[in-house]
């Protein structure tokens, strides 16, 4: 099995990187008709820089505005007006699913993909790949791409704007970093390349979980205050580009597959991607038999900054077996990463896991 590696062409960030935005597209060549997909808050703090910036580049912008959820229908609906429109590069500004859907389009037309993340919500902006939802907020598919985003820019003024809360749940996406990665690696399974993972990729995976817990605690509170300081850049990095790189290349197993399995209940739809996967982890280590020491230790981290560690912190009123089976079924189901585990994975075995977890968090919480 060859080892595979991939990433951004270019990732920049900073304080105000918003404004070099045209600079750094003008580096590429590139020209013409800009189309800019957007969440509602975004376009509203951003507009009139992108609208002052970019004609000056030469560039002509299109802002178009995101519906709110990454799926087929919305992707196809921005595909359509991007050829219409004739345009020559597809910027994504937003969380994760607004970036996701951005480079969706950009794939489907051949176009220079840009990822102008604002929130430091998910691991997202680095990546080649879409996770794809139904319209109820199901998960549906991933697509994959054949490169990863051509320039990813994330200005950290504006993160320090945004919701405490989503700064928290990109610490949960980028805490199953490391462990899944290390999973594939001692299963020597692939990684979501179709390869194996180089060094440089485990070491990038530790790098983030070194990240999140010495700067985790320190960059939330600078969020809560809109500051931007030196541990928020670190832990910006953390979320957005190590963990980019290091589930990519090193791989993913049970925690993104829970992830999956708790988007078939509706109640979880008002949670974010990073707070399932933070409990999907619980359900991770569970499974693998982690030391009491390493769950508590990860247990306590997600209280200190907020995420969830049962399921009554996800919505999930009702934690029978009967009303769990159908998560367990899906986190199992064919082609999901929890078989990337070093041993056969089935629904009995994650309900066993997700049951224990819940109880253990529950305990601790208590």
């Amino acid at each position: 099995m060859l080892t595979v590696f991939c990433s951004p062409s270019r990732y920049v960030q900073g304080k105000n990187a918003t404004d070099a935005l045209a600079d750094e597209m003008a580096k590429f060549g590139w020209s013409g008709k800009v189309m800019i997909i957007a969440c509602k808050s975004a376009a509203k703090l951003l507009s009139d820089t992108w609208q002052s910036n970019l004609p000056k580049a030469g560039f002509t912008v299109l802002i178009e505005k995101f519906s709110g959820e990454c799926s087929t229908s919305e992707i196809d609906r921005l595909t359509q007006i991007a050829a219409a429109q004739k345009v020559s590069v597809v910027v994504g500004a937003g969380g994760g699913k607004v970036l996701d859907t951005s480079r969706a389009v950009a794939a489907r037309l051949d176009l220079p993909a840009v990822n102008c993340p604002t929130v430091a919500s998910s691991d997202a902006p680095c990546s080649a790949l879409s996770v794809v939802y139904r319209e109820n907020g199901e998960f549906d598919q991933y697509f994959f791409y054949k490169r990863n985003p051509d320039l990813v820019l994330v200005d950290t003024a504006v993160i320090a704007q945004a919701p405490p809360r989503l700064l928290v749940a990109g610490m949960g996406d980028a805490l199953a970093t490391w462990f899944e990665a290390d999973t594939v690696i001692n299963a020597r399974k692939r990684n979501q390349l179709g390869g194996g993972t180089t060094i440089s990729a485990r070491a990038l995976a530790r790098l983030c979980h070194e990240t999140l817990m010495n700067d985790g605690l320190a960059a939330l509170n600078s969020v809560r205050k809109k500051a931007v300081t030196p541990a928020l850049e670190r832990l910006v990095e953390a979320n957005t580009l190590l963990s980019g790189l290091g589930f990519e290349s090193g791989g993913l197993a049970i925690a993104h597959s829970v992830h999956n399995g708790l988007t078939t209940l509706p109640e979880t739809h008002h949670y974010l991607h990073g707070e399932k996967v933070a409990f999907g982890l619980l359900v991770q280590l569970v499974a693998e038999g982690k030391p009491s020491s390493l769950i508590a230790e990860i247990m306590q981290f997600c209280s200190q900054v907020g995420l969830p560690i049962s399921l009554a912190q996800l919505g999930v009123k009702d934690h029978s077996r009967e009303s769990l089976q159908g998560v367990a079924v899906r986190a199992s189901a064919p082609g999901e990463t929890a078989h990337n585990e070093p041993f056969a994975v089935d629904a009995d075995l994650l309900l066993d896991a997700i049951m224990a977890a819940d109880a253990l968090g529950s305990q601790f919480a208590a």
